[in-house]
């Protein structure tokens, strides 16, 4: 054959066989266009992992030309990432996956009609033959990043069943990661994403109310915690933990959530005192976007603020909280005690028995009848005072409070319990909370009011008692006692009154009065309930710390010392009496009287008053000698504290005062 049949031959084969090649093209794009939105083809086909929804694989026919092939597995990740994300679609669209994944789906639906809308220009194109290969490589590359770094999305979700805020962090996490398309794509897909969620947030700032049907809020309720528990529970849950916040909070929201779940707590006290606020809203305060303006933040300031004083006017203006706070004062810190001189009378028969043994019911009407007759009746709030007997001394229910800030708690373990303790150490004075001020007056700030008062309750008490004691020794003034036992006693009784009486004084006008005063300024100037509750609890720590409720080495020292005091007030008419027969003695030797020498001549007489003196000086020295070393041992512990705690100087200028004094 010649040289121009060769050429003929040969020209006819290329033609065949280009010809070939284009209709493989052809068929190969025709697939690619319906493998774009999901769907098998001739020479290629969809393989999914077994046991794994979210991993699917397009695969081409080996006959395919090589070439072609690798053209095709270009496209092949937009095919597989539009798969994913059509069928997360599909099944996030349902409510039980939560509004957001629900909000999220929606916005990916709206995001595959533009895909598909480009899929189908493209099949328009290649319809009129003007698509190749190439050419649909290089319109569906800009797509290409966008729709894998959303299935990238999509799969962590899947795999981590995500709802609510993780879902918005995960978008936010992702934006930051891409270019600036797709940054753009994942901020687009965060805002709609969060539009149903704002939504829930919004009800909550402007209503205090949680709607929240799929537990997507970043805010928990629990509604088993009741506002009455204020007044019976002592770690005061329900201000805590009604409302409180989830570890799942969106990032954007992370510096302000406090904020967030204040001002719904707070709309929900005034919605529970019956009244019906809701925080004013217009056109600019809607939160259904959030952005780089930050203007969802001012929303949030605003209803905060708005909701912070609504709430604080209304506790201290409809119910008076400084009002309560000041009665509480009248009563449990003794700041008007004629109510409790004429209960102390009245009820004293009562408060000498044992603790199991005392009727409640008669110390409440004993109690009521005091404030009846005193000028505690011209408080209207005195008929909120009720009284407790406890089961233990104020020692060891200062041990049971674990959130005190005791220091030296090993040295608490060792205060002895009294044998047998009467009403005298348990008596307690309590109060009629209601809401809404069981907020800041809550079991907790009682409890540390009542052991405050329990204190100073037998403080008086001992004071009481020494003053007895002091009357019984003057009632004998008439007697020359210079130089005798008597004499020596009452030093000891004006050493000890002056004691008690400079611990009192530092109690109420170095601690209580001080720290009330500064406390109430703080209150008036508060700026939200929590501020109130916080200056609240910091007068009655401050107070307890200052009183040496919170030392228990100190304490126990004081201790002591008003248990010496007691001693000695009971044994005071024994020694008196003793004291007094020497004279009487000499009255029946030679019928006179006031010498304090003995005339009498029968030695048995002689000896019989001798021996009684002699008693009644070892007593009252050991007395003397016990109070006046337990006095003296304080000075090393105020000395060696008061330099970390400066109020312990005034208490060592009070007490050593008064021991260095007789």
């Amino acid at each position: 054959m010649g040289l121009v049949e060769n050429y003929e031959l040969y020209e006819i084969l290329g033609l065949h066989i280009f010809g070939r090649k284009m209709q493989h093209e052809l068929i190969l794009i025709d697939d690619l266009l319906f493998a774009l939105v999901g769907i098998e083809g001739r020479y290629i086909s969809i393989k999914r992992v077994h046991g794994k929804a979210d991993v699917v694989s397009f695969q081409v026919d080996a006959s395919m030309d090589l070439a072609l092939q690798e053209f095709a597995k270009r496209i092949f990740p937009l095919c597989e990432s539009y798969l994913l994300i059509d069928e997360f679609v599909e099944s996030r669209s349902q409510f039980k996956h939560g509004l957001v994944n629900h909000a999220f789906a929606a916005a990916l639906r709206a995001f595959l009609l533009d895909y598909q809308a480009m899929v189908a220009q493209l099949e328009h194109q290649f319809r009129l033959r003007r698509l190749s290969i190439q050419g649909l490589w290089f319109y569906c590359q800009p797509m290409t990043g966008s729709m894998q770094a959303l299935s990238t999305v999509i799969r962590k979700v899947s795999a981590n069943n995500y709802a609510g805020s993780a879902v918005l962090n995960l978008l936010q996490s992702q934006a930051m990661a891409g270019d600036s398309a797709v940054r753009s794509l994942l901020e687009k897909m965060t805002h709609s994403a969060s539009n149903a969620y704002l939504s829930i947030l919004e009800r909550w700032i402007y209503e205090g109310v949680i709607d929240d049907p799929y537990d997507e809020f970043f805010i928990a309720e629990n509604k088993s915690l009741q506002k009455e528990s204020l007044t019976q529970d002592y770690d005061a849950k329900y201000w805590r933990q009604r409302y409180s916040l989830k570890k799942d909070i969106p990032s954007f929201l992370a510096n302000i959530a406090g904020t967030i779940l204040t001002t719904g707590k707070y709309l929900n006290v005034m919605r529970e005192c019956g009244y019906n606020v809701q925080v004013p809203v217009s056109e600019n305060s809607k939160l259904m976007t959030f952005g780089s303006n930050h203007q969802y933040l001012e929303c949030v300031k605003a209803a905060y603020e708005f909701a912070s004083g609504e709430l604080l006017s209304l506790i201290k203006e409809k119910y008076d909280l400084i009002g309560k706070l000041r009665s509480i004062k009248h009563y449990l810190l003794l700041d008007q005690g004629d109510f409790l001189v004429h209960f102390m009378d009245i009820a004293r028969e009562e408060l000498l028995k044992k603790h199991d043994e005392i009727s409640v019911e008669k110390l409440q009407s004993l109690l009521d009848l005091a404030l009846r007759t005193t000028a505690a009746a011209a408080d209207p709030c005195h008929e909120d005072l009720t009284c407790c007997v406890e089961r233990s001394s104020v020692l060891k229910g200062l041990s049971r409070l674990k959130d005190l800030d005791i220091k030296n708690v090993s040295h608490g373990n060792d205060l002895e319990e009294p044998i047998s303790i009467t009403g005298l150490e348990t008596f307690s004075l309590s109060y009629k909370i209601q809401w809404p001020l069981s907020i800041v007056i809550s079991r907790k700030a009682l409890t540390k009011y009542q052991l405050i008062f329990r204190f100073l309750f037998h403080c008086k008490h001992v004071e009481r008692q020494l003053c007895g004691a002091w009357q019984m020794h003057q009632g004998v003034r008439a007697l020359n006692s210079h130089g005798t036992a008597i004499s020596r006693s009452s030093l000891l009784c004006r050493s000890m009154l002056r004691f008690i009486n400079s611990l009192l004084h530092y109690l109420t006008f170095e601690v209580l009065e001080p720290n009330w005063h500064v406390m109430h300024g703080r209150l008036q100037t508060a700026k939200s309930i929590d501020e109130v509750i916080q200056h609240h609890d910091f007068f009655l720590d401050k107070c307890l710390k200052e009183c040496l409720l919170l030392l228990p080495e100190l304490i126990k020292k004081v201790e002591k010392l008003k248990s010496l005091c007691l001693q000695y007030a009971a044994a005071t008419q024994w020694l008196i009496s003793l004291s007094i027969d020497i004279p009487k003695l000499d009255e029946q030797s030679d019928g006179s009287v006031g010498s304090g020498k003995l005339k009498s001549k029968n030695p048995s007489q002689v000896q019989k008053v001798m021996t009684r003196n002699s008693a009644v000086t070892d007593s009252i020295l050991k007395f003397e000698r016990e109070f006046n070393a337990e006095l003296q041992s304080l000075r090393p512990i105020l000395s060696s504290s008061s330099q970390a705690e400066p109020y312990l100087t005034h208490l060592a200028q009070w007490i050593l005062g008064a021991g260095n004094d007789q």
